[in-house]
């Protein structure tokens, strides 16, 4: 069935019951594509699209089970002859101070924010790699460029991880004819706030004041307030997919934009305040361009 001539695409997202990947796998049916929607539990999956049809595929994945993803990834080419688009959507918010959080909720948070995302991507790139084709998003954080929120230094740094191993990625397909992106959504109306989803530190310590006054606006303030449409965030991914030099870093929404520009400014000022004590540590007169 799958044909990489043709305008019709097949999708693979993960945390597809709800939220962006929710909003994706359904604007990619509507415009005539197939989609592979996996998600942990097969209920919240036939709740929102029914039973599966000659588009659709609906699979129940344990991501940081390897053995399941890999049994995902083969069913979904035996069904559909190849993937086209790859998203790893899937992951949770990790609230709690560096000091206060467990090793075991570091862990987990990073399990599922990038461990999985990497279990996909190991599984499916043989695939795209004989294609010569296919295009790679993940799906990451506006926190995953802009970091300074206490109070979450898990979460930022998971999609940090998952932001710099998208570039790294990028440059290893290139040669291949495929493509990798990182989303940076700003703030989404997704239920990712809501108290039964974000994960919260057994454990707080009072005088990191910033970190709970955060924790509560979140959970207080935000929960169901965002700026974001996911509708609209799923609509932007579906066009990057389309052009032919689609981005490697894709902004999502008016904060994600405001926050990336703020960062920049930042770097830009440091670089300028330090650039001569930072430039004399090199060896003198044999320094040339960069190597990395």
């Amino acid at each position: 069935m799958h044909d990489t001539a043709s305008a019709a695409k097949v999708w693979f997202i993960t945390g597809a019951a709800r939220g962006i990947g929710l909003s994706l796998a359904r604007q990619a049916l509507a415009r005539g594509d197939c989609v592979v929607a996996t998600s942990r539990s097969m209920q919240s999956l036939v709740e929102e699209f029914g039973p599966a049809h000659e588009r659709l595929l609906v699979l129940e994945v344990d991501l940081i089970n390897e053995a399941s993803v890999r049994r995902a990834v083969e069913a979904s080419v035996a069904a559909f002859g190849g993937i086209d688009c790859v998203v790893n959507n899937a992951g949770y918010g990790q609230h709690g101070t560096i000091e206060a959080l467990r090793d075991a909720e570091l862990r987990s948070n990073f399990d599922v924010n990038l461990f999985a995302p990497l279990h996909v991507l190991r599984c499916v790139l043989p695939h795209l790699r004989k294609q010569r084709t296919g295009h790679i998003f993940n799906i990451a954080s506006i926190v995953g460029f802009q970091g300074g929120y206490a109070g979450w230094g898990s979460y930022v740094a998971s999609k940090f991880a998952l932001a710099g191993l998208t570039e790294a990625l990028s440059a290893e397909l290139a040669e291949l004819g495929v493509r990798a992106t990182v989303v940076y959504p700003g703030p989404v109306r997704t239920g990712f706030l809501s108290r039964e989803r974000l994960a919260v530190a057994q454990r707080s310590i009072d005088e990191y004041t910033q970190a709970q006054a955060s924790l509560d606006l979140h959970l207080n303030g935000l929960d169901g307030k965002q700026a974001g449409d996911p509708e609209k965030v799923a609509a932007l991914i579906l066009q990057a997919s389309e052009v032919a030099e689609p981005p490697l870093h894709l902004f999502a929404g008016r904060i994600a934009n405001v926050l990336a520009e703020q960062k920049i400014r930042g770097v830009l000022n440091d670089l300028d305040a330090w650039r001569a004590p930072s430039d004399a540590t090199d060896f003198i007169d044999e320094v040339e361009g960069p190597t990395v």
